[in-house]
């Protein structure tokens, strides 16, 4: 009788222990893009980042590139571009559009795998980021609002999106 302690017991600590798994996907690159630019063609851009413009793209960001952002032209100016950031465990997909100029058009949250801070899909808290630049500081709690319970989702999004605008200053322009 004692034998079933043996396997029962390390089986109740590791599954009392693991993390629950959650995750929702809000949008697939293609919704992203329509809800973003309505109507307007996104071609993928084919570029490749050279080792000189990743460097300066983190530099700029404070923001290691763990892999190439997806980037797509969009027919009659501006830019869509997927990415993800690290949330608390896990990674969050977002979209930035950008206008021909380098300016946030929008951004969405595609995929949220955190079991909390999901909050960073509001639109008033993803608004605040329209018309900001690479010129900006792109920084949580100067000129991005935090979101009190989504620290990390915020700050990790807020960098994201300066990566993003790096990017194009970078890279794309």
């Amino acid at each position: 009788m004692s034998d079933w302690k043996t396997f029962a017991v390390p089986a109740a600590l590791v599954l009392s222990t693991s993390a629950p798994c959650f995750g929702t996907v809000y949008f697939t690159a293609d919704q992203a893009q329509k809800a973003i630019f309505p109507g307007a063609t996104c071609t993928p851009w084919g570029g490749k980042l050279t080792a000189d413009q990743k460097k300066a793209i983190e530099k700029a960001s404070d923001l290691r590139l763990r892999k190439d952002p997806q980037v797509w032209r969009v027919a009659g100016g501006g830019w869509f571009i997927v990415d993800e950031v690290l949330g608390k465990h896990e990674y969050i997909t977002f979209a930035v559009g950008l206008t021909a100029s380098g300016a946030v058009k929008q951004i969405e949250i595609m995929e949220y795998r955190e079991s909390y801070g999901g909050e960073v899909r509001d639109a008033k808290w993803r608004a605040q980021f329209t018309g900001k630049t690479a010129k900006d500081p792109l920084r949580l709690d100067q000129d991005v609002k935090n979101i009190s319970g989504a620290t990390l989702s915020s700050r990790h999004v807020t960098e994201g999106v300066r990566r993003a605008c790096a990017l194009y200053d970078i890279a794309l322009k």
